[in-house]
């Protein structure tokens, strides 16, 4: 598995100790298994276009409630340039396979 955004949210959230390890954000912010982190280096496969869209919805969603507070607001907007870094991975992916 290469360097993806997935990679970059993970270890920013791990830094902020939004979570504490692969398990709890494949669990929390993926939406999927502990072990779904794990099995994409395994197997060294790219995370489905259907995870990233959860992990952007998430990012954004909390990007906004944290933008509004002074305190936390360049969190928030390092959370919501993520979510659109995470729309264009989902555009990319889904043009290689149309194309």
């Amino acid at each position: 598995m290469q360097k993806t955004v997935i990679n970059e949210i993970f270890e920013l959230l791990r830094d902020i100790r939004a979570v504490d390890s692969e398990s709890e954000f494949s669990r929390d912010w993926l939406g999927r298994s502990e072990c779904y982190l794990r099995t994409l280096r395994f197997k060294k496969a790219e995370p489905s276009v259907a995870t990233i869209a959860i992990c952007a919805s998430k990012l954004q969603h909390y990007g906004h409630q944290l933008v509004q507070q002074d305190r936390h607001r360049k969190i928030g907007e390092r959370f919501l340039a993520l979510s659109q870094q995470c729309h264009a991975q989902i555009n990319q992916q889904s043009r290689a396979m149309w194309l």
